[in-house]
């Protein structure tokens, strides 16, 4: 019985792992975020490594800084887009509610109608940077497409989203455990509605050719792309090696 209770395999002892890693993976992408402007990277270090930690492969922290280096460059560039992009946004919406009239209403719906699509796309981005080789261009289109082509997944992720907001703003404990927890746990259950889309893109064929031509459909939206993979040193080993094919 003794044995039962204390053995690793325990589904007890396992969830309690998970939810151990989950916390650590916060820590580490709270860490990584301070400078700001390495939160694009930190983000998709963290959906990449929340999809590997679902399916128990390979160690939490070697796939997080392995995609966090691989994908610096391009996530840094996608977060400024988007933080610019919403900047201009929001000051767009308070300028037209500034304005008044007539010209303040076209402002405010002309950024509603605009911020639909970023909000869409903003849910997938990084996840479809963690998961792809894709151009900077073709990934934020790419985020899109996939919000509209999962819309029962997607809606499900905003009403998450919007209730974490929700609790956010209710106490300042839950702020803190936030910052302790929250957003790994986030991560964590955003990275499954992700993984879940994303199978049914992904081609088998390992040496598939990255191309940036890819035929919009509900059956293949990401013919061409090519999975981002850590490879195992051997089969059921948590070991990670460098693969020249991968960008970085």
């Amino acid at each position: 019985m003794l044995e039962r209770i204390f053995d690793i395999d325990n589904p007890v002892w396992r969830t309690v792992d998970k939810i151990g890693k989950i916390f650590l993976l916060n820590l580490v992408w709270v860490l990584c975020s301070l400078p700001i402007f390495t939160m694009g990277a930190a983000t998709t270090a963290l959906m990449y490594s929340s999809m590997k930690l679902q399916l128990n492969e390979g160690y939490w922290y070697k796939n997080f800084f392995h995609s966090f280096a691989q994908n610096f460059k391009q996530a840094t560039a996608i977060f400024l887009i988007y933080l610019l992009a919403g900047i201009l946004l929001v000051a767009d919406f308070i300028l037209g509610g500034q304005q008044g009239g007539s010209l303040g209403m076209v402002l405010q719906c002309g950024a509603g109608i605009i911020a639909v699509p970023y909000l869409l796309s903003l849910l997938y981005v990084f996840g479809v940077q963690a998961k792809f080789v894709n151009p900077v261009k073709s990934t934020i289109r790419y985020a899109f497409f996939v919000s509209l082509h999962n819309l029962r997944g997607t809606i499900q992720m905003v009403l998450l989203m919007a209730l974490f907001i929700w609790v956010n703003t209710l106490t300042q404990l839950a702020n803190y455990l936030t910052i302790i927890y929250g957003f790994g746990l986030i991560g964590y259950c955003i990275a499954a509605y992700q993984r879940k889309a994303f199978e049914k893109y992904i081609k088998p064929e390992e040496d598939a050719e990255v191309s940036d031509d890819f035929e919009m459909s509900e059956e293949k939206l990401v013919t061409y792309a090519q999975e981002r993979e850590i490879p195992e040193t051997n089969a059921g080993s948590d070991g990670i090696e460098n693969d020249p094919s991968l960008k970085g």
